[in-house]
């Protein structure tokens, strides 16, 4: 039934592998079944409300990506746009959660209908091939910087502002000896490596005492009342002038997020056919239902995630992956204890290597043409150095389009560029103003 559905032969993959790598995608996003409730919390949102919608709104977009899109992309709430909602409009802002998870609901509803209309896929399709190159390689970059801070490996510096971290810290040199011996093993193409890799850092650990023995196997599912539908009660109050700012927030820093992402993970796993995604409105359907269903669960927007490239790395190829990838999601609700055992350190390596994999991206971005080359290249800088992969775009973006005009190519630039460079200069100045 599943070489039938998936085509398993046919993208030279199995049912085994594709387990395998869902597995992998799973544990490389676990953490955000932990951090998102941590950071929603400060809301005074009710953490283990949060942690059931994470985790479920994770399944349900996860395996609808995987059954009806068919891709090995993994959607769940996301880092950076869920700081936002918590710190800068609930407490920064005094907006009570109800009402800024009601701004989500609205963001998602146009979300939707951006979606519907395949505004969204043609908007992807005109991004310049350099581009996407260049939004590739910046989520590589992005996202093995996020392993190499969560792994203690680099840290904040008042004198260089970044530098090394406590290397003397048996957590960090947990880390250091599980990227040593992931790279190791992924040099001698050993199967699963990344996986493998992971399981022996999660057993040192264990061993050494670096890593928390789980207290119990299983755990009863917590209750998600306190959160679901909050979202409907809190329409009353999001129809002002007020949160105008912070549902376009939400509604561009999940498109370009997830853009970023998809065309990131798809061009790095050789998806993309002639620049483009084939079922491309499907996956972003995906993500429509995602950031929608969440909302009314009680979270903050999903996206999707890049750490989806760790499975496609160890060879997921189709949509069963993604279906394997919800289904431990749902399985984590009930064996939450477990996740205590696959922390940062453990998954830092995956996170790392697969930044080395999509810097791959490089080489295909015309560094010759300056226009070009300025915009990827602050495109590709921008993402890690302000931790946000929209915020990377937003440069690009900008910059793209006047070079263009300032060296007489205007005609070359597709029309849908230049609305996308006017639309991320009123976000920059959004974020500035209510960052």
């Amino acid at each position: 039934m599943f070489e039938r559905y998936f085509k398993l032969s046919e993208s030279g993959t199995s049912v085994k592998t594709e387990l395998l790598a869902g597995l992998t995608t799973f544990l490389s996003m676990a953490y955000i079944l932990f951090v998102n409730p941590s950071v929603l919390g400060a809301t005074g949102m009710d953490k283990n409300a949060v942690f059931v919608a994470t985790g479920l709104i994770g399944a349900i977009a996860t395996i609808f990506m995987g059954v009806v899109a068919k891709y090995p992309f993994a959607i769940a709430p996301g880092l950076g746009i869920n700081a936002f909602f918590a710190y800068s409009v609930v407490i920064g802002m005094g907006v009570k959660w109800q009402t800024a998870l009601a701004g989500v609901f609205v963001a998602g509803v146009i979300f939707w209908i951006l979606t519907v209309f395949k505004i969204r896929e043609i908007i992807i399709n005109a991004i310049p091939a350099d581009l996407k190159a260049a939004i590739a390689g910046g989520i590589g970059l992005f996202i093995a910087m996020i392993g190499l801070v969560d792994g203690g490996i680099i840290s904040a510096n008042k004198s260089t502002i970044i530098g090394w971290g406590d290397w003397s810290d048996p957590k960090v040199l947990l880390t250091i000896v599980g990227v040593l011996i992931t790279f190791a093993l992924y040099a001698r193409k050993v199967p699963g490596a990344i996986f493998i890799g992971m399981v022996a850092t999660s057993i040192i650990g264990l061993f050494t005492g670096l890593i928390p023995m789980p207290s119990s196997l299983v755990s009863s599912v917590p209750s998600l009342s306190p959160t679901f539908g909050q979202a409907v009660f809190g329409l009353k109050d999001v129809f002002t002038w007020e949160m105008v700012p912070v549902i376009l927030t939400f509604l561009l820093v999940a498109f370009f997020d997830t853009a970023g992402s998809l065309i990131g993970i798809a061009r790095s796993g050789g998806f993309l056919v002639n620049n483009e995604l084939p079922r491309a409105g499907k996956a972003l359907m995906a993500d429509a239902i995602g950031m929608l269903g969440g909302s009314l669960l009680g979270t903050s927007p999903t996206t999707a995630f890049v750490e989806s490239s760790t499975g496609i790395a160890v060879g997921g190829r189709t949509g069963l992956t993604s279906v394997f990838t919800g289904l431990f999601l749902l399985l984590s609700l009930f064996f939450s204890p477990l996740l205590v055992v696959v922390t940062s350190n453990v998954t830092a390596a995956a996170l790392i290597i697969v930044g080395v994999l999509m810097a791959s991206n490089f080489k295909a971005i015309n560094w010759d043409d300056f226009p070009i080359a300025a915009a990827s290249f602050l495109t590709i800088i921008g993402m890690p150095l302000s931790y946000s992969i929209s915020d990377g775009i937003a440069l690009g973006f900008i910059v793209y389009p006047l070079l263009m005009i300032v060296t007489g190519r205007a005609k070359k630039v597709h029309p849908i560029m230049y609305g996308l460079g006017l639309l991320f200069i009123l976000f920059v100045i959004i974020l500035q103003t209510n960052g």
